[in-house]
């Protein structure tokens, strides 16, 4: 078993968003910046900024790494573009402070309601709704995601009239 698999998730958490060097069974070698490494599976994945300004993903199965070296430590701006990648595009329109106001609002007009919300993720971006229910940036009704339907429903019918009000 590799010294990777052997590492707990928050140790993983010391390489995120630095350029590694990860060396994989059969001597291959893999170079890019860490964006996230499954805490189950322990694949990572890694991302490459292309010359031409595409991007190059690579997912790297945590069975067969071996060892994972950090290359470059980053900067805040790599560090953004990194988190920036993946988010959805409704959130692109809105700066850090907005999507901050907007998640403020909302979290207070939901306790007003009596319903019990937290905060979740990295970022502490994510709102949490009673547990089974998360509501992701820019927090409108279609960025609600739960398994039930009836609460899924209730609660995207309250961030709607939330809009409405504040409009």
């Amino acid at each position: 078993m590799s010294e990777w698999i052997k590492k707990s998730p928050l140790e993983w958490e010391e390489y995120v968003y630095k350029e590694v060097r990860v060396t994989a069974s059969e001597k291959k070698e893999y170079k890019g910046w860490l964006l996230t490494t499954d805490p189950v599976s322990a694949n990572i994945v890694l991302v490459n900024f292309l010359e031409d300004g595409r991007l190059s993903v690579t997912g790297i199965m945590g069975h067969s790494v071996q060892t994972v070296e950090t290359v470059n430590e980053g900067d805040h701006k790599v560090r953004e573009k990194l988190m920036r990648l993946f988010t959805s595009g409704d959130c692109q329109g809105f700066s850090p402070e907005d999507l901050e106001k907007k998640k403020s609002s909302l979290r207070k007009w939901l306790e007003k309601n009596h319903i019990p919300v937290t905060e979740q993720g990295d970022a502490q971006r994510t709102l949490c709704v009673a547990g089974v229910l998360t509501i992701d940036p820019p927090y409108a009704p279609e960025n609600c995601s739960s398994s039930n339907e009836i609460i899924l429903s209730r609660v995207q019918d309250l961030i709607q009239g939330h809009l409405s009000a504040s409009q």
